[in-house]
Parts: C-alpha cells; sequence; structure tokens
C-alpha cells in the first residue's frame, strides 16, 4: 500500500456532513464576544472570508475546532463537529452575561455538504474565502494532496443536495486527513494544545490577538520551545478511529499520540515527536503497523 494514496474513481463529488453542525452568533457584541474567546481574530473577519479557529479550556486544551465565516446578515456562523455543538454551545452562552450576542444552533438551518473538486460555474476561491454557488455559500477549505496533484475541498451550506456526484463520506475524512487540518471531535476533546495538532501552522492561532481562554499556555507552547508533539499524517491496513491511541514498539508502557481524525486507512494523529522520528509505530498496544505519510506543510524542526 502507498503512504500517500490516489483518490479512486471521479474527484469530484458531495456528501452531507451529517457529523458536522452550525451555531450562529447575531447581536452587535458577536464579534467581540467570540474574539474573546476563540484564538482567532474574528473582529476583523470580513464578508468573503473563512478562518479556522480554536475554542480552549483555561488549560489551553481544545474543547472545540471552528470553521468561521460571515453570512449576508452579517451574522457569524460556526461550523464544527455535531458531536461536542451542544456541549460547546452551552459553555459559551454561559459567558455571554450581558453581551448583546445570540448563539443559536443552526444546524437545521444550515445543513453542511462536502464539496469534493471544483464544481462547473462554481467561482474560482481562494483558500479560506468564501463565495455564492448553486443557490448557497461555498467556503474554501485546504486542498488534500495527492500522487499527481491535488483535490479542492469545500464547506457548502445548500439545504438541498448539490448538482454534484455523490461522494462516499469516507473518502472525504479521508481526504480531510491528507488535508493536515484537525478537527476537534467528542472523543478528543480536551486532548490537545493547539500547537500539537498543528491548528497555528494551517492558520488557527492569531498570536497578535487579545486574550482569550487558555491563551498564556498557547503562547507559552509557541515561545519557549518546549513543545515535543506534534500531527502527523499516517496510513495503516486496517481502519483508525478518533480517539484511538497510537504506541511505539520502542516504548511499549506508554501511549506515543492520539488520533484526531480518520478516514479509510489513514489517519492525522497527535504523535511524540521522537516517537514519530524513531518509527515502528502500531494503533493501540498490539494494533496494526502505522506508517507516516506526507503533510501538505513543513513542520517547524526547532523542538525541544
Amino acid at each position: 500500500m502507498s503512504d500517500n494514496p490516489t483518490l479512486p474513481g471521479t474527484h469530484l463529488g458531495a456528501v452531507r456532513l451529517t457529523d458536522w453542525g452550525v451555531i450562529r452568533a447575531s447581536g452587535a457584541d458577536a464579534r467581540s464576544f467570540l474574539h474573546g474567546q476563540l484564538t482567532q481574530d474574528v473582529l476583523h473577519l470580513q464578508p468573503g472570508q473563512a478562518r479556522l479557529a480554536g475554542y480552549c479550556s483555561a488549560k489551553g486544551r481544545l474543547l472545540a475546532s471552528f470553521v468561521v465565516w460571515v453570512d449576508d446578515g452579517g451574522d457569524l456562523l460556526l461550523a464544527c463537529s455535531a458531536d461536542l455543538l451542544p456541549a460547546v454551545h452551552k459553555r459559551l452562552s454561559m459567558f455571554v452575561l450581558r453581551a448583546k450576542c445570540k448563539l443559536t444552533d443552526a444546524t437545521a438551518e444550515l445543513p453542511l455538504w462536502g464539496v469534493a473538486g471544483h464544481p462547473d460555474q462554481a467561482p474560482a476561491l481562494a483558500v479560506w474565502a468564501t463565495g455564492a454557488w448553486s443557490g448557497a455559500t461555498l467556503v474554501r477549505l485546504p486542498d488534500a494532496p495527492q500522487e499527481g496533484g491535488s483535490t479542492e475541498r469545500y464547506l457548502w451550506t445548500g439545504t438541498a443536495s448539490p448538482p454534484l456526484p455523490a461522494l462516499d463520506v469516507d473518502t472525504w475524512r479521508w481526504l480531510e486527513v491528507l488535508s493536515g487540518v484537525p478537527r476537534i471531535a467528542a472523543p478528543t476533546v480536551e486532548q490537545f494544545v493547539p500547537q500539537m495538532v498543528n491548528l497555528e501552522l494551517v492558520g488557527g492561532v492569531n498570536f497578535q490577538k487579545g486574550c482569550y481562554p487558555g491563551q498564556e499556555v498557547v503562547a507559552r507552547s509557541q515561545y519557549r520551545g518546549t513543545l515535543k508533539r506534534r500531527a502527523y499524517v499516517i496510513h495503516a491496513d486496517a481502519p483508525l478511529v478518533a480517539g484511538q491511541e497510537i504506541f511505539s514498539r520502542a516504548d511499549p508502557g506508554q501511549p506515543a499520540g492520539m488520533v484526531v481524525l480518520a478516514g479509510r486507512n489513514s489517519a492525522l494523529a497527535e504523535l511524540k515527536i521522537a516517537a514519530a522520528e524513531a518509527g515502528d509505530l502500531q494503533a493501540g498496544p498490539e494494533g496494526a503497523s502505522l506508517r507516516l505519510g506526507p503533510l501538505p506543510y513543513a513542520l517547524p524542526t526547532d523542538h525541544a
């Protein structure tokens, strides 16, 4: 099996993302409120732009990750894993207090689709830009590289099926893995500081913005050179699942990392840098052997 497998069949298709949900933030203080809660600058987010953001605990551990953009009415939309949306919605709502910000679960109103490839008549969008297509909003996500090229990826907010061939959901998740962009789900809540899953490398952390929960921990991890874990693409000969522990045969007594996202027989996994460099990894204490695959971006080399 290749360490960088190619996508079988078409590179163009769409799939309903039932494992994603959407929170709508409306009101005069929505931007300033979320700006003080997330790792990203949303205060200056403009129509036509999208951004990746994390939501951390006071200890700097990720409670959720969001794709954030502005709708036609000026509200902020935050797309995240559906299985953690109720808890995150409740937690954010607790801190609204007197701010003029209303948070609602907009999942039923705005069902999300994953679109792979560039649809006919769709606008040419830069990564993290938004545009209109087929009566709804397209959000351009980072591409998924494969041998011989890459596949464009989008979120689409249409209420009906887009005019595209059906795409298998596990293929979409596999493309998500290959993009190297982390998405926190219920099995991985509070497991990672943002840098452990490369969130800052894909534009999910703004180090110039003001304070937010866990900001001191995130900043310390960035500037003190103490980071010993990163996210890597891995491949196996058996399916992997989010939250699954990874072990190194050189040190079988304790986990060397955890699966963040999985699709087909591949995963984006948080690993001890030393274990990733040494190799000889396996899924679980006695599971399938794992092979490192390429990331679409470079990892810093100044780790501890």
